[in-house]
């Protein structure tokens, strides 16, 4: 089998293609990504690189990869090629609006860029399957009806931005392609990813909460800065993520057109804090003004894209289960240690 992953040279993309290529050593991965491999991404790749090739090239522009990928047999593709614009989550950052900074571009690889790798996959007779990589963003700020469930897949979908809007238009673009071509596809929505990998790329530059606090911790910052310790996420670490799609690609029908991924739980600033202290004593939180804060959140959004997403869908469909996100969170501080003791 073959997989291309678009965007792979990145954070849970990346992740995701090593995965494949560790748990089946027969499996082949092709990555197509405007940016190459970075000095990470090469240390990375560098025990399974006989088994990858790297098609650097501008999703948006199928004359540049077309004739590559259609050598290269590719039997399954996952779709994560995105620009992440987001606002990173002090009082300073938060008056900056990256959307606005260019919005063209979001749109244009964000849908555009889905529509020229649909294009291709649906002529491709080799493809047996096809996800796209969506988010969160895509659901309301409130719900469900019944507060304290996880938000399920089923309505509660209305996107405000343009990060958001443009991954339902993708989700919805993906459905149609599958219905009209006779090509297996879906859609998975991410919560707040982070883990493996996590880092600054030309396409994404947001870190989420367990990301800072465990490099404060590392970094010998002994108190975090925040306005609240009671703001919450569906925390979920990528190597989660990586298994969970996997399971689908793998699967032999899908029988929903969109999935959460995701922990299936929420966590406050003040859980994953005291986690990250039993590997780092003495890490505390304190709470200060928003101005001052090193980690700015609003502790009334704690329900729809805020909240807990539910994953009974996958969990049936596949039998994947994602790690406690203690569990995920200590041992993303444990590899990020080793990864620093190497000198990395």
């Amino acid at each position: 089998m073959k997989l291309l992953v678009t965007g792979g040279t990145g954070f849970v993309m990346s992740v995701l293609g090593r995965q494949w290529l560790d748990t089946n050593p027969a499996s082949r991965l092709v990555i197509l990504d405007a940016a190459p491999l970075d000095a990470a991404a090469q240390r990375y790749f560098a025990p399974v690189s006989q088994r990858l090739e790297v098609v650097v090239a501008e999703v948006t522009r199928p004359d540049t990869w077309r004739d590559a990928l259609d050598r290269a047999g590719i039997t399954h593709v996952v779709h994560g090629a995105t620009v992440t614009p987001l606002s990173r989550g002090t009082a300073s950052e938060a008056k900056r609006e990256p959307e606005a900074e260019d919005p063209g571009r979001i749109m244009e690889v964000n849908v555009m860029g889905t529509v020229a790798v649909l294009d291709w996959a649906r002529a491709a007779a080799s493809v047996r399957r096809f996800i796209y990589v969506s988010s969160g963003a895509v659901y309301k700020h409130h719900g469900p009806d019944r507060p304290g469930e996880p938000l399920p897949e089923d309505g509660y979908v209305m996107p405000r931005r343009l990060y958001g809007i443009s991954k339902l238009t993708s989700e919805l673009v993906t459905e149609r392609y599958g219905d009209l071509f006779g090509l297996s596809t879906t859609s998975v929505r991410l919560s707040s990813v982070y883990g493996t990998m996590d880092r600054v790329t030309a396409s994404r530059n947001f870190r989420h909460v367990p990301n800072r606090l465990a490099h404060m911790a590392l970094d010998g910052v002994s108190r975090v800065r925040v306005n609240t310790v009671d703001g919450v996420g569906d925390y979920i670490h990528a190597e989660d993520v990586a298994a969970g799609i996997r399971a689908l690609l793998l699967l032999p029908a899908l029988r929903y057109s969109a999935y959460n991924i995701a922990a299936g739980v929420t966590a406050t600033i003040a859980d994953m804090v005291g986690w990250i202290a039993e590997r780092v004593p003495g890490f505390h939180a304190e709470i200060t003004g928003p101005e001052e804060a090193d980690i700015l959140q609003d502790p009334a959004l704690h329900s729809g894209m805020w909240g807990a997403y539910d994953i009974s869908r996958i969990c049936t469909e596949t039998g994947w289960r994602p790690r406690s996100t203690r569990a995920a969170l200590l041992a993303y501080v444990d590899w990020l240690a080793a990864e620093r003791r190497l000198g990395h």
